[in-house]
């Protein structure tokens, strides 16, 4: 189905392709765009060179009006996003990215002098524990060689944990000192956070922007609570709390979290989608994946821009 004719009760979508640099995808790729409506009926399908694409002449049926998106390019992984609105008053944007099939993590931007000034917060908690700035340095650089799907964890959580807002500050404020074990993985690390995060988290569930785990045990041995961000579809922050395991730090007492990201809020909004198959069945959360979804999902919320100091190219 290459086009639509225009309808009298008709909406539109407009794409917009970026690659994992967050820049507009290169004028050169064809970008085969799929679009399904509520019912799951395929309503378009055709390839569009570069970045924005408007697809307009789409079915409105004045209720449940929410679009499936699936894009694809020769050379890339696909991706998508569930449920795009639609109106008939205006064309309904949606930025979508898409990843290099190898691509690569590039640190460029996030070496440790670059980092002290850019992200002064993320270099604050990647030193602490280390009186010498040549120790954090050294330490800081090994984990970038040796394990760099760890550090993108760590940035992917550490920027998201940055624009969340809670009564108080935003949790990346209440963290006191990474724990550098074999527990710092690919999709989660544990660190000391000041006692008074998990208020700050409470209350911030009051007010609708959590929801708590029922059980948190179950999943995360120890776990005295946790907490889920509800803001996305995707890529949404978990804060488990480790309230038996405590330590002082500075004179603040501090209790053991644990952030992570899941893909999805819903699993079926994976069904729907059909994309990154292959990495949602691995055993760890993917950090390049997680990436994208986070990306995607805080654009289509109109929140601030997803940037962490790394990009994928």
């Amino acid at each position: 189905m290459a086009g639509l004719s225009a309808a009298a009760n008709a909406c539109a979508i407009t794409v917009n392709v970026f690659d994992g640099s967050r820049q507009p995808i290169a004028p050169q790729v064809d970008v085969l765009i799929t679009l399904r409506d509520a019912r799951q009926n395929q309503v378009y399908r055709d390839y569009t060179k570069g970045f924005s694409r408007t697809i307009g002449g789409l079915p409105y049926y004045n209720i449940g009006d929410n679009y499936t998106v699936v894009a694809w390019a020769s050379g890339y992984q696909q991706a998508g996003f569930t449920p795009v609105r639609v109106s008939p008053a205006a064309p309904a944007p949606l930025d979508v990215m898409l990843l290099g099939s190898n691509a690569t993590f590039n640190f460029s931007q996030a070496r440790w002098d670059l980092l002290q000034t850019s992200r002064p917060e993320m270099a604050r908690l990647l030193a602490a524990g280390l009186d010498d700035d040549a120790a954090a340095r050294d330490r800081y650089t090994q984990l970038m060689e040796d394990r760099p799907a760890v550090l993108a964890c760590f940035f992917n959580l550490a920027t998201a944990m940055s624009q969340i807002n809670l009564p108080s500050g935003t949790p990346l404020d209440y963290l006191k000192e990474l724990i550098w074990d074999d527990t710092m993985q690919q999709d989660r690390f544990f660190a000391w956070a000041d006692r008074n995060l998990v208020d700050q988290v409470r209350r911030a569930a009051e007010q609708g922007e959590f929801a708590p785990e029922a059980d948190p045990a179950i999943f995360h041995t120890g776990a005295t609570s946790s907490y889920k961000q509800v803001r996305f579809g995707e890529a949404n922050v978990q804060l488990t709390f480790h309230e038996g395991d405590t330590r002082t730090i500075g004179g603040v007492d501090c209790v053991r979290v644990e952030p992570d990201m899941d893909y999805y809020k819903d699993l079926a909004a994976h069904a729907l989608l059909e994309v990154l198959a292959n990495a949602l069945t691995g055993s760890l959360t993917d950090p390049k994946q997680v990436y994208v979804l986070r990306w995607i999902a805080g654009q289509h919320a109109g929140v601030p821009e997803f940037n962490p100091p790394y990009t994928i190219v």
